[in-house]
């Protein structure tokens, strides 16, 4: 039904799905993170990159889904080596991630704060064409045309060749689905630049940084913590200005003007 502020008409719309994926490592319950259908491979892939329970795809034994035709339970089979580096990790488990916001549910707030290496400062952008690619961000996002609902990363390499894009209902979602994808393939290391269709927040910073993504551009501005960390793991946060260009908030060293 529409309403034209005088009468209603009936009318159709695409709606974006939304549905629980439970991840499990070592056949044991992990995290159900609520997410929109499709990738679920790529995204646990992402996922447990992010959480610190994988670094290399060598870590990986198996990953798959349980079922072929009910694909919202992924599996994670770790290396024998790997499962005593994160006896740890595995010990913290049955939080639910809402769409929201990524880190609701978890155990304490301070045991986020992994141990992340800080970036080099190797990474060198020009400007003009990696804001292009924010802007142009939409022409990727074909869902969101569809259903007006869904956020998108995409990660780009240094001469800015798209290498990964993802859409999900939630922003910690895409990224971890477009970061999966380059993981599972094995060139993540070509990644430099994220492209985000959100507000940048200080998880997505943690799991650029635990990609060894150095350079983050949004559609929207950062939050305070986000920047701080971004600030120490030397990172660089930049997102659109009202009329044109961009606010770049630390890093600004990478970026040729």
């Amino acid at each position: 039904m529409s309403w034209d502020k005088t009468r209603n008409t009936p009318s159709e719309h695409k709606l974006i799905g939304e549905e629980p994926l439970s991840i499990h490592i070592e056949g044991k319950p992990y995290s159900v993170v609520m997410r929109t259908p499709g990738d679920e491979v790529a995204h646990a892939a992402g996922f447990c990159l992010a959480e610190g329970i994988v670094d290399t795809p060598d870590d990986i034994k198996s990953l798959a889904c349980c079922d072929i035709i009910d694909s919202n339970v992924v599996t994670v089979i770790l290396d024998e080596p790997r499962k005593g580096k994160i006896a740890d990790i595995l010990e913290r488990r049955g939080f639910i991630s809402q769409t929201s916001c990524g880190i609701c549910g978890k155990e304490i707030v301070k045991d986020l704060f992994q141990s992340i290496q800080v970036l080099s400062n190797d990474t060198q952008l020009d400007t003009k064409a990696a804001l292009h690619c924010l802007e142009n961000l939409s022409r990727h996002q074909p869902l969101r045309k569809k259903t007006r609902a869904s956020h998108a990363a995409a990660l780009y390499s240094t001469d800015l060749k798209l290498l990964s894009v993802a859409e999900d209902v939630g922003r910690h979602n895409a990224l971890d689905k477009a970061i999966g994808k380059l993981f599972l393939d094995r060139r993540l290391e070509s990644a430099s630049l994220l492209i985000l269709s959100s507000r940048v927040s200080y998880e997505l910073v943690q799991k650029a940084a635990r990609a060894r993504i150095s350079v983050i551009f949004a559609v929207s501005r950062p939050t305070s913590l986000a920047v701080e960390l971004a600030s120490k793991l030397n990172m660089t946060i930049a997102c659109l200005a009202e009329d044109s260009g961009l606010y770049i908030f630390c890093g600004e060293d990478r970026l040729n003007r």
